[in-house]
């Protein structure tokens, strides 16, 4: 008997640990951390994207390692990863590569949004309408760039640490697309 609690009590204790390594929003459960590109990623915060009365997504930001400065966020080097977990019923795809395009031009100007518009227009190609329950991975690996993935699907990616912090500025930026989703990203309310 006592072989088998020797053998049991860890195995409790390892499921236990993996059901308390999770965080829920808005009936969303996020792992507190994951596996990308060989390095572990931490869920630095998450939180629901509104506009006017409506629940958008849920988006969820992994890093390597935990911040609550925005700017530190974007230049942190290594994989990171925005997760968007879609709670309205449907976005198309207008809706969301005008969310990306505003996102852009809000948060750069000049010679920097003129040099990543092309890479924008490559990115906005990769995404189709979505509906609730649909998830969005935004992956940034070091050696790729952007990899767009939908419902498990790889779209495909956009090369370019530029391109990837210019694409996190749409969340941490100055001008953020939703100010409390930003705070709740970096754990800062």
């Amino acid at each position: 008997m006592r072989k088998i609690a020797k053998i049991l009590l860890p195995a409790i204790i390892l499921l236990t640990g993996l059901n308390v390594a999770a965080r829920e929003v808005n009936g969303v459960s996020l792992d507190e951390q994951h596996t990308l590109a060989g390095q572990q990623l931490q869920l630095n915060g998450a939180g629901i994207r509104t506009k006017f009365v409506f629940d958008i997504y849920v988006g969820a930001l992994y890093l390597p390692t935990k911040t609550t400065d925005a700017k530190q966020a974007i230049a942190m080097p290594g994989p990171k990863q925005v997760l968007m977990h879609i709670l309205y019923d449907e976005l198309s795809k207008e809706k969301l590569t005008d969310g990306w395009t505003a996102g852009f031009e809000n948060n750069l100007k000049g010679k920097e949004l003129e040099a990543l518009k092309p890479r924008l227009a490559e990115f906005n190609q990769l995404f189709s309408s979505v509906k609730k329950g649909d998830q969005i991975l935004l992956d940034y690996l070091p050696a790729t760039g952007t990899q767009v993935t939908i419902n498990k699907q790889p779209k495909g990616s956009v090369p370019g640490e530029d391109f990837n912090q210019a694409l996190l500025k749409v969340w941490l930026g100055d001008e953020p697309a939703d100010s409390d989703l930003k705070a709740a990203m970096l754990r800062v309310k």
